[in-house]
Formats: structure tokens, C-alpha cells, sequence
């Protein structure tokens, strides 16, 4: 608990209406609350740009015990509209810490919600769905909360990739990070090399990409692809991967035209979350919004290939279509619900997964993608 934060008064589009203490950035936010299962990770999650335009609700009720550290951020950002715990602890306690969670919230302008029932937040949502909310700690009123929320964009209207994809091109080489010697790995020798489609990658996936002996050059959403046909014709590169990020791949139009030019021309893809759901989106078999998403780091996925059950970390709210087993093989199920997890396609250079291999935060075992990522492309 803490004494001496200011109010924070919520309101969420079902009509429920709560008052919170708030420890990170001031003001009014509206965005999409979701939940996590996440019991570690705190700073990889506000800092995964797949999350723009969300309030996530942690199910784990203590954060901030570890402090923050810049070995942690999965981009140079914090994407995510906030934050929301039971109880937010100031006080950190780990050796790798740098600065507390709170100043890392309000250098940000993330919104940090605590002393509120997380417990009844993420029953409401697993019972009702994901859904639009504002946060204000300047605006009590629940009729005036209730007309700016209404007048506010739902986040399936807005592209945030705009926001979160790099606006110039640049080389990663930053292998995989040791949590055992706490330092970077040396990076493996490149045995091939790809361009990383930006549309909000994680640094940990660039990471693996190296660490898997893949040479990775980044760049932005709005790529060319003619330009990367010539250069694969070139042998300047062998494949593309297209990365993990916000919102609705359905807005993506532009991107979606390109990436069908690059599945005409058999370019070796891969695809992790959004790349997945482009992949299917672009191939003519549109996403679907889940009730409630997958958020967390515990989720297990069955590999349908070995039979072997991998857990694994997860972060989307939609996903692709039981059709689309008409033109490729499903490689990986989700065993809470069944849905699609991985794909190998029919006669094509391409697969996908909608899971987080790199998993940064979580389980590590499902980073041998990353190893057939590179088989495909030699």
C-alpha cells in the first residue's frame, strides 16, 4: 500500500466505475483494458510495443518489487496506456535495478493504477471481454468520463504501427541476453541474412534472430516490396521476417498488398503475432477478434509435429481462422482453447506462429523457431 498518491478515477465502457491511486503519469487516457497472467516481467510488458494503446490489468498483485533496468526494455519506448495492480511497491529490491517502476511510468507518460481489486477486473473481463476504458486523475465525474470515452476512437479504428515502427533503417547486432552472466552473448557467425518488417518488433527477437546466427537489418512498415524482391534476386538477402505488433492487422491495407507481393514472388517468411495474422490476412483469410485475448506467460501450446506441449508467452487479442487449414498445416494448438497457433504453408517458403518464441518474459522453449527460421532460409 502507499500513502499519499493521488486519486484516479476509471470508468469502463459497461458503465462500471471505480476510484484507484495513481503513481505514475498524470492526466486522462482512454485505451483498451486487457489482463496478464504474467507473474514476472513487468517492465518487458509496458515496454513491448505490441501493447500501444492498452491498459493492462497484472492477475500477479505485487509489481514493482524488482525495480527497472535498460537490459529489460523490449523497445526504446513505453508503449502501453498504463498500468493496473493491487498494490504497487515502491521500495525495490534486485541488484540489476536501476530507478524505481513509478519514475519509469512518469518518464514515459504511462499511467500507473494501483490499490484496486485486480481480482474483479479480470473476472469482468474473462466474463464480458476486452473492452474501452478512461483513467483520469483530473476528471471525477463519471457523466463527463462516460462522454469522453464516447467521443474517443476505439483502438480497432486507430494504426498505432504509425507510432511504434522505426522510421529509418538499422543493423542489430545485440545477441541474447544471460541471465546467468548478466551480459550479452557473443553474437553467433551469420549464416544468412533477412530484413525485419518493423511493425513493433521486440528487442529480444532481433536478439534471437542473432543468437540463431541470422544477420538482421530493420526496417519500417511502410517498406517496398519490390525493392526486397530485388534484393532477394539479388542474394542480397535470403528471407523476411515480419514482426510482432498493435491493434488490428485488418486496418493495415498498404502492408497487407505488399506482403501479398512477397508471397507471389516465394520469398522465404516468417512471421511472429501480427506477422502471423498478416500472413493469413494476405493470403485471404481474415483475423477474428478473441473475446478476451491471450495475455500472459504460462499459456500451453501443443506442437503438433512432435506432440510435444510447450509453454509458452503469449500477447494478442486476435486471431486467424480454423479455414485456413485449406492452404496450410497447422503446426502448433493452444490448449486452453484450441485456436491456431502455428502455421506451415501449403507449397510455399512460409510459416508462422502466433505465440512469442523469444518469450521476454517467460519459458524459453519454444526459441528452437528461430533455428528452423534459419534452416528454411539456407
Amino acid at each position: 500500500m502507499q500513502n499519499g498518491l493521488e486519486k484516479v478515477w476509471i470508468y469502463l465502457e459497461n458503465g462500471t466505475y471505480l476510484e484507484a491511486k495513481s503513481f505514475g503519469a498524470k492526466g486522462t487516457s482512454v485505451g483498451e483494458i486487457v489482463f496478464n497472467t504474467s507473474l514476472t516481467g513487468y517492465q518487458e510488458i509496458m515496454s513491448d510495443p505490441s501493447y500501444a494503446g492498452q491498459f493492462v490489468t497484472f492477475t500477479m498483485p505485487e509489481i514493482g518489487n524488482v525495480g527497472v533496468n535498460e537490459q529489460d526494455m523490449e523497445s526504446n519506448w513505453a508503449y502501453a496506456k498504463g498500468m493496473i495492480v493491487r498494490n504497487y511497491q515502491d521500495r525495490y529490491s534486485n541488484f540489476r535495478a536501476e530507478d524505481s517502476l513509478q519514475n519509469f511510468l512518469q518518464k514515459y507518460g504511462v499511467m500507473g493504477i494501483c490499490e484496486i481489486d485486480t481480482r474483479y477486473l479480470t473476472k469482468m473481463l474473462r466474463s464480458e471481454g476486452s473492452m474501452m476504458m478512461i483513467a483520469s486523475t483530473e476528471h471525477s465525474d463519471i457523466n463527463e468520463l462516460k462522454k469522453i470515452l464516447e467521443s474517443s476512437p476505439r483502438i480497432e479504428e486507430l494504426n498505432y504501427i504509425e507510432q511504434v515502427s522505426t522510421k529509418e533503417v538499422y543493423k542489430h547486432s545485440h545477441s541474447t541476453y544471460s541471465k546467468v552472466e548478466f551480459k550479452y552473448d557473443k553474437p553467433e557467425k551469420e549464416l544468412a541474412n533477412i530484413v525485419v518488417v518493423d511493425f513493433g518488433v521486440k528487442r529480444n527477437i532481433l536478439n534471437e534472430m542473432v543468437g540463431a546466427g541470422i544477420g538482421v537489418e530493420v526496417i519500417p512498415n511502410d517498406f517496398s516490396a519490390k525493392d526486397l524482391i530485388q534484393r532477394y534476386d539479388d542474394k542480397s538477402i535470403d528471407g523476411v521476417f515480419l514482426s510482432n505488433g498493435p491493434g488490428d492487422p485488418l486496418v493495415l491495407k498498404k502492408e497487407q498488398e505488399q506482403i501479398k507481393l512477397l508471397i507471389d514472388a516465394k520469398i522465404p517468411m516468417f512471421g511472429i503475432c501480427l506477422g502471423h495474422q498478416l500472413l493469413s490476412i494476405s493470403h485471404g483469410y481474415d483475423t477474428y477478434k478473441l473475446k478476451f485475448g491471450h495475455h500472459g506467460g504460462n499459456h500451453p501450446v501443443k506442437n503438433v509435429e512432435t506432440g510435444l506441449v510447450e509453454i509458452t508467452a503469449q500477447n494478442h487479442n486476435y486471431n486467424v481462422p480454423d479455414s485456413i487449414t485449406e492452404i496450410a498445416d497447422v503446426t502448433h494448438s493452444n490448449l486452453f482453447d484450441g485456436t491456431i497457433e502455428g502455421l506451415k504453408y501449403k507449397d510455399e517458403p512460409i510459416f508462422s506462429v502466433q505465440h512469442h518464441p523469444e518469450s521476454s518474459p517467460g519459458p524459453k522453449e519454444s526459441r528452437y523457431i528461430f533455428k528452423e527460421f534459419l534452416s528454411l532460409i539456407r
